[in-house]
């Protein structure tokens, strides 16, 4: 009997405590905003460049000014433009290169609390990073429901090798999804090691003892950048990418006190022409660049911002699930690593290291190596990670910074940093994609009370919808489908990169001639990315160069620097014949692209080819892909290897330097070139293609080179010389062509 009411009072404990916590839950979370129905017409056509910039223009005469005038048009300054218009206020925006040409496109593509930051709250009582974690999981919802076609939810695999960790981290993911609160997305749970294997077959087995999967959100950066300029025009804001400010503009007070910020001087990058513009207040947010203008402000300011770079690659799809993420909380130097599925493919990084402020920063090759070895102790020892598997690689710069109102000028800001300066110029730094929305809101309002500004309503961004949100829906792409021909892939991509936007997109398609698909030319055969998306991007989203289409409109550089190459003559081609392009810009365009490239990992003997003769029109697309047929949109245009093989002859004569090895141990090394390129018939090799070489001879280290390892970077040994120059007594050997698309290919 006493053990039946002990079992009953235990029940009826153990019901009430999980209600209980559910009530109070419940009780705690605000009321979630209803979305705002201010739409844009299906085919709306946003002002053109030239309104805007007259819009601008007239900003700076006949007693005409702004309310705000913001400098930057990354995630912080596009946010800024939305929130401010949105309230009703008279804003101007200038970018002084493309919108999200810097950090805003180069992020690690997530849109989360931070559980690493939870951690450190955790470990280290630090109730800032505390803060930081819940007001970025507030923002977390917020962000996926005002761009729902833009973000979406994604698990995250913790894989771990010891039994004490799996009690230890499902705790802490219990806490991050507690601190979500309403806001949560899904609740984490425990894998053990055979359904870990099942959701993750690329995992390494060996002292596997399961995972911990939780959920946060992924976004595709740039997209949401261009989303967020967009709906800043619809409210009326005007903006212009590749105009930048030359000098802040000073009015003398009347009472002799500190002269004022009134506006800027802002110069056409496209045209050199330059004009004044006026404004109650000027707002920077140039992320990385503000110290640049602040010094237009005032030359001896010392600088705030602590750049920190950040280096991710692209591999292949076949290199992670399509639907499951992984993070490596313990990597061999104790940096935080991500591995992720994004747009097909799969992204890796990222690295954290003290950078210079530069314009296009270029990854470092032993940050690509780290990266690699990372993923190399994770995965599979069946997967063999090579350097050649790397599409692409990018750099950005976070923007830490120092409050320069703080009394310790030495700590940095973990979240933002908003700064009203004597003279009046507002800087906002630091903080991260997925608070951009919260950042912004906190900027307007000290705008609103440093510069005396009268808004027509509060802020309402919680529950502005971003333009295409409006009619997207999941299966939205059905109906592209139906209604226009497109191939599924094409259609998918379409909607989840523009929204309802994506009728306008199909509109300017023209038919293929085929039986189907019956619209969509595609630009490049490895990705969904078609002809008509050049003239939107032309006519509806300010492009106004080829690097501004492949890097920012689309995401073709990103995912494969080759494959964005290789589609240039046919950007090129669209874009001149759209925006009047003659032979000298259209060369001007792809030198300037493939200079790009260069930044986004391409390799060197691609980056350098010379541009070949532009004549302009469809007759120059003609003309450089019979010239060049490396340049064609093709999938088995020369030079895409993804390993070399080997005929019978050159196999024995490998087998033989390999067994001449006694160290298997011993990694192979530069003393071992030129043998293994003789074996391969390789006799002249230049020293500088020997010293580009050596990376890929790199072996992990600690275990028996096998002959696999060997064979391995043999063939990365071959594939690399053969593309830098066949030995004549070769030229005559028929060597197999392997499509990128058929195993991940290389750069």
């Amino acid at each position: 009997m006493f053990r039946r009411a002990l079992t009953r009072r235990v029940a009826i404990v153990g019901t009430a405590i999980p209600v209980a916590g559910y009530a109070y839950w419940r009780w705690s979370q605000p009321p979630k905003p209803i979305m705002d129905d201010n739409r844009p017409p299906p085919l709306w056509t946003p002002p053109s460049r030239k309104q805007m910039l007259d819009g601008l223009k007239a900003a700076g005469r006949d007693g005409e000014e702004l309310d705000l005038l913001i400098i930057g048009g990354g995630a912080t300054g596009a946010g800024v433009a939305v929130d401010a218009a949105s309230r009703g206020l008279k804003v101007g925006m200038v970018e002084r290169d493309d919108f999200s040409s810097g950090t805003s496109s180069k992020s690690t593509k997530l849109v989360h609390g931070g559980v690493r930051y939870l951690q450190k709250a955790v470990m280290e009582l630090d109730y800032e990073q505390y803060k930081l974690v819940k007001e970025a999981l507030r923002e977390r919802r917020v962000f996926l429901s005002t761009a729902p076609y833009l973000s979406n939810m994604l698990p995250i695999m913790l894989p771990l090798y010891q039994w004490w960790q799996l009690p230890y981290y499902y705790a802490g993911c219990k806490m991050y999804d507690f601190l979500a609160g309403g806001e949560n997305m899904a609740s984490s749970y425990i894998m053990l090691k055979e359904r870990a294997l099942e959701a993750f077959p690329m995992l390494k087995p060996d002292n596997l003892v399961g995972a911990i999967v939780y959920y946060d959100g992924q976004h595709n950066d740039s997209r949401m950048n261009m989303a967020l300029v967009m709906t800043a025009v619809h409210y009326g804001a005007m903006v212009a990418n590749h105009t930048e400010v030359v000098k802040v503009n000073k009015t003398v007070s009347p009472d002799g006190s500190e002269p004022k910020v009134t506006g800027a001087r802002i110069r056409d990058n496209m045209t050199g022409e330059e004009w004044d513009v006026k404004a109650k207040g000027v707002i920077n947010a140039t992320g990385p660049f503000a110290d640049g203008v602040r010094q237009l402000d005032d030359p001896t300011v010392k600088p705030i911002v602590a750049p920190s770079g950040g280096v991710h690659v692209t591999l292949p799809n076949y290199y992670s699930p399509r639907t499951m993420g992984m993070l490596d909380p313990h990597t061999s130097d104790g940096r935080v690593i991500f591995f992720l599925p994004w747009q097909g493919n799969t992204i890796a990084g990222t690295t954290d290291s003290p950078v210079p402020v530069e314009h296009e920063p270029k990854p470092k090759e032993e940050e690509i190596e780290w990266i690699l070895d990372e993923v190399r102790r994770y995965l599979s020892p069946d997967i063999q990670v090579r350097r050649g598997d790397v599409l692409s690689a990018w750099a950005g710069i976070r923007p830490l910074v120092r409050d320069p109102a703080a009394k310790n000028t030495e700590s940095l800001v973990r979240n933002h940093m908003i700064n009203v300066s004597p003279s009046g110029l507002l800087t906002v730094a630091g903080g991260k994609w997925t608070t951009y929305r919260e950042m912004a809101e906190e900027t307007v309002d000290t705008a609103v009370k440093a510069f005396d500004l009268k808004p027509a309503s509060p802020c309402k961004t919680q529950a502005v919808r971003l333009v295409g949100g409006h009619g997207w829906t999941d299966t939205m792409f059905i109906r592209l489908i139906q209604q226009y021909g497109l191939e599924t892939e094409v259609a998918q991509h379409l909607a989840s990169t523009y929204g309802d936007r994506a009728w306008t997109v199909c509109s300017l398609a023209e038919p293929t001639g085929l039986h189907w698909p019956l619209h969509g030319h595609r630009i490049c055969d490895l990705y969904p990315y078609i002809d008509a998306e050049i003239l939107y991007g032309v006519r509806y989203e300010y492009a106004l160069t080829a690097v501004d289409f492949i890097a920012r409109r689309t995401r073709l550089s990103f995912l494969n620097a080759q494959a964005a190459l290789d589609s240039l003559p046919t950007v090129i081609s669209v874009m001149g014949d759209e925006l009047g392009w003659g032979v000298k810009r259209r060369r001007q365009e792809w030198i300037a692209a493939r200079n790009f490239l260069d930044s986004m990992g391409l390799s060197e003997s691609e980056a350098s080819r010379t541009p070949p003769p532009l004549i302009g029109g469809p007759t120059w697309l003609q003309h450089i892909t019979k010239l060049f047929p490396w340049s064609s949109t093709g999938s088995t245009s020369g030079g895409k290897y993804s390993r070399a093989t080997f005929s019978a002859e050159e196999l024995d004569r490998l087998k033989k330097v390999y067994d001449t090895r006694e160290d298997k141990i011993k990694p192979l090394e530069k003393e071992d070139l030129h043998k293994v390129l003789e074996a391969m018939g390789f006799k002249d090799i230049q020293p500088a293609t020997m010293e580009t070489l050596v990376p890929e001879l790199t072996i992990r280290k600690g275990r028996a080179l096998q002959w696999e390892d060997f064979l391995d970077a043999c063939a990365n040994l071959k594939e690399l010389s053969f593309r830098e120059g066949t030995p004549s007594h070769l030229a005559s050997e028929q060597r197999k062509n392997i499509p990128v698309e058929k195993s991940g290919g290389g750069v």
